[in-house]
């Protein structure tokens, strides 16, 4: 869970939206408090689009899960 928690922070505070896929993320890439697994399964999910905040990157992501 405090990964979850982690990981919502730095959609909230290190993305500058509105955002396409790619920069969230290049911005996402950037979390090295995360293990690596997490990061690159973020990479591999997050389908492409452009993201008005970060409800619309978490809603994209558990459609895929």
């Amino acid at each position: 869970m405090e990964n979850l928690a982690t990981e919502l922070s730095h959609l909230k505070s290190h993305v500058q939206y509105p955002a396409s896929r790619a920069q969230v993320v290049a911005a996402c890439n950037k979390m090295h408090d995360l293990p690596r697994e997490d990061a690159q399964w973020f990479e591999r999910t997050l389908p492409e689009g452009t993201y008005k905040n970060a409800n619309d990157v978490v809603a994209a992501l558990l459609t895929k899960v």
